[in-house]
């Protein structure tokens, strides 16, 4: 646990680089790298643990890894979830605390309870608004997906409006809201998406994941220019892969490669175009967010421009004699055929499989210092950590490979 912090008009005693140690910690770092660590070269953020840090949705996949480097650097962090008494959801949190000279504190919230974020937030300088639902198969969109974003961000962003001890909010946001499909790149300056470019294609009843996002992030931006007390930042990662600090994650990228390891591509996966970013990178990209003073308007947060095909098939060489992942393309022609059997439209298919997706990464290299993992590391971690956690089990999830 961290000791008090003494007066220090500078700031510089409070202070820790992202991996909580000095200039000789992080040359050893960057001549051997740990599996969670930044790659060599990056420029190291210092995070100012002086007052407490908030972190919502706390639990969530990408927020479990923002909350481990907080708390590798020595800072308090309040946790807002929706039920702080449930050890078997915080355990990796509080396993991560336990090794760590930081320390957390947790607090009940509600994204759509107004005022719920009052005490989590009282003498935080920084928030960090993660919590927004990721789901993909939806019966009412309206309900699960549009409203918990929109009023989430408006009860947080709200609430760091009135408390004066904020200076700073970070907002999860991501690279849907700029498009709804890999044709939508095209239209980007340079046939690229940009952090100018936002979505127009989505819809409540055409990608509403996406729809939830756009609308969130507008309202994120609509709050924070009619206000003075906090900055807003927002980061727009692309689809987030790689292993969780604990537990298993209720995330659509895991339901993805769960899916691909129990044998259900084993004949073939479209080359829809995607986007890929590494969670342990998205999580630096939100410490440097948070705390470089020169983070400023929306980051996109990439290392990858690719296909599902070919990210899976990064996976072969280290699992493909275990495990039914593909190994073929499935062409475009047979997937717009079989589209309405496996719940795809046609209008999907017919904008994602064999369309480039592009986007341009370079404000977050240049403003938040980001250096990004080779896609191979991050899938095969991912792969190799959802095996420890015994996702491909016979029987398990009521599925069999």
């Amino acid at each position: 646990m961290a000791g008090p912090v003494q007066d220090d008009p500078d700031g510089r005693s409070a202070r820790k680089t992202l991996h909580g140690g000095g200039g000789g910690r992080a040359r050893a770092l960057r001549k051997r790298r740990a599996p969670d660590a930044k790659p060599a070269g990056d420029d190291m953020t210092e995070i100012d643990t002086s007052a407490p840090v908030l972190v919502t949705g706390a639990t969530g996949y990408v927020a479990g890894w923002i909350v481990k480097r907080l708390l590798e650097a020595g800072a308090t962090v309040h946790a807002a979830v929706r039920e702080p008494a449930n050890g078997a959801r915080r355990v990796h949190l509080d396993e991560a605390a336990a090794a760590a000279p930081g320390s957390i504190r947790y607090f009940k919230a509600d994204l759509i309870e107004e005022g719920s974020y009052s005490e989590a937030m009282r003498g935080c300088s920084i928030v960090f608004h993660t919590a927004s639902p990721f789901i993909t198969e939806v019966t009412d969109a309206e309900d699960q997906l549009i409203e918990p974003a929109l009023l989430g961000t408006r009860n947080v962003l709200g609430e760091a409006a009135r408390a004066p001890s904020v200076r700073r909010v970070v907002v999860t946001s991501s690279c849907a809201a700029m498009y709804s499909d890999a044709a939508d790149c095209a239209k980007g300056p340079g046939g690229m998406l940009t952090e100018d470019v936002w979505n127009t294609t989505a819809s409540p009843d055409y990608q509403p994941y996406s729809y939830s996002k756009t609308i969130a992030e507008k309202e994120a931006w609509r709050i924070a220019e009619g206000q003075a007390q906090f900055r807003l930042v927002t980061v727009n990662p692309s689809l987030v892969m790689g292993p969780a600090i604990g537990g298993r994650p209720t995330s659509e990228s895991f339901a993805l490669i769960d899916r691909a390891g129990r044998g259900e591509f084993k004949r073939g996966v479209p080359r829809f175009g995607i986007g890929i970013v590494d969670v342990r990178d998205v999580a630096d990209g939100h410490i440097a967010a948070a705390f470089r003073e020169n983070a400023r308007g929306r980051h996109i947060l990439s290392g990858h421009d690719t296909t599902l095909f070919d990210s899976l098939t990064t996976l072969l060489p280290a699992f493909g004699d275990r495990y039914p992942l593909p190994r073929r393309a499935t062409p475009k022609w047979l997937v717009w055929l079989i589209a309405p059997r496996v719940d795809l439209t046609r209008r999907f298919v017919a904008r994602n499989a064999d369309v480039p997706w592009r986007a341009d990464n370079t404000k977050s290299i240049r403003e938040l210092g980001m250096t990004y993992r080779p896609l191979a590391e991050t899938m095969v971690d991912m792969f190799r950590y959802m095996i420890e956690q015994g996702y491909f089990e016979p029987g398990r999830n009521g599925r069999r490979a």
